[in-house]
């Protein structure tokens, strides 16, 4: 399944709810930020290697997927709604931050590329 198909699907799904009126970009935004949020608190106390294994413990594992489909829907949403062709964005994206962080400068390293002497 395709992007544009998932948006066309989010698009019937929210026409067929008269929720067109409600997904401006502003509320798109604040409610993928709510959504992240919630992703964000299934791991808010967990040790990096609790997180790793997450999707291990079923319940997690349940709230991890639910709430990754939410902000990707919002996501998808939101792009729809700006008119904005996000496999396009990504693609330019990952280009800008190849030139950005050169492979001999950022290999192994997690600290920000200004601190890397670029």
């Amino acid at each position: 399944m395709t992007l544009q198909v998932l948006q066309d699907e989010l698009a019937r799904f929210a026409a067929e709810r008269e929720w067109e009126q409600f997904h401006t970009p502003k509320n798109l935004a604040m409610a993928l930020a709510g959504e992240s949020g919630e992703l964000l608190e299934v791991f808010q106390w967990l040790t990096p290697e609790q997180s790793a294994q997450v999707m291990e413990d079923p319940t997690r594992a349940v709230q991890v997927r639910e709430e990754m489909a939410d902000v990707f829907a919002y996501l998808l949403r939101l792009a729809d709604v700006l008119g904005l062709d996000l496999e396009q964005a990504l693609t330019e994206k990952i280009e800008t931050n190849r030139r950005k962080y050169p492979v001999h400068l950022a290999r192994g390293r997690a600290d920000k590329y200004t601190q890397l002497g670029g």
